[in-house]
């Protein structure tokens, strides 16, 4: 049988509400030859059980997002890998995409993002975030972070913190190469700007972000985000 190229590595607790159709979403990808790995944090309800048949393999792991991404890569058997939040879906044509941002200069990169809701502040959102990531280099999970294999072992993986991994993540890969930064969209839930409010949500990020650039503890910042959520 030959080794996928691609291995999608997704994530996940406590999404049984909403996992089987995620999955089925991958099909197209995975009747191509994409690899997709399910990586259960502990889930309290049926989450892996229901994932089990729609996707290559469900692999265990202790609660935490970086922990779980990196297992997950380590159970990979693809030289490209792209981390997929349960809550978003990709372009058509996503492995193709990656393939040929990934043949040249870059050796990892993200997709734009479109916020998926009512609130009328989420194009706007989504807009900053494709902008701000576009001139810093720095992406966000919700982007569909991909890169080369060589790429995520050369920085060593997800670093092991709460918080923040993929901001720290996106810093260690630039190192490598700047982003493919895909104009292509992935479309993710814009649950959290209207559950906890667009403009608090904004704030709470921004001054979580600008206190992570000043050196604060990922530790003690994901503890204030949790209890503000």
């Amino acid at each position: 049988m030959t080794a996928p190229t691609l291995s999608l590595i997704m994530p996940v607790l406590d999404e049984a509400a909403s996992i089987e159709a995620t999955l089925a979403s991958l099909q197209p990808l995975t009747q191509r030859g994409v690899e997709v790995i399910v990586v259960d944090g502990g889930s309290l309800d049926a989450t892996a059980a229901l994932a089990a048949p729609l996707c290559t393999r469900v692999v265990e792991a202790p609660r935490g997002r970086a922990c779980q991404m990196n297992l997950g890569a380590a159970a990979a058997s693809g030289e490209r890998l792209l981390f997929l939040h349960a809550d978003t879906r990709l372009p058509n044509g996503t492995d193709r995409l990656i393939d040929a941002a990934l043949s040249g200069l870059h050796c990892w990169g993200r997709f734009d993002i479109r916020l998926e809701g009512r609130h009328t502040l989420l194009p706007v959102i989504a807009t900053a975030m494709n902008l701000r990531s576009r001139l810093t280099g720095i992406a966000t999970g919700d982007q569909a972070l991909f890169m080369t294999r060589a790429a995520f072992d050369a920085v060593g993986g997800f670093p092991d913190q709460p918080l923040m991994e993929d901001i720290e993540m996106s810093r260690r890969l630039k190192r490598c190469s700047s982003p493919a930064c895909l104009r292509h969209k992935v479309v993710s839930s814009g649950r959290r700007w209207e559950q906890q409010g667009a403009w608090a949500t904004i704030l709470l990020m921004w001054r979580l972000r600008w206190r992570y650039w000043r050196g604060a503890s990922p530790q003690r910042l994901a503890r204030e985000y949790r209890h503000v959520r």
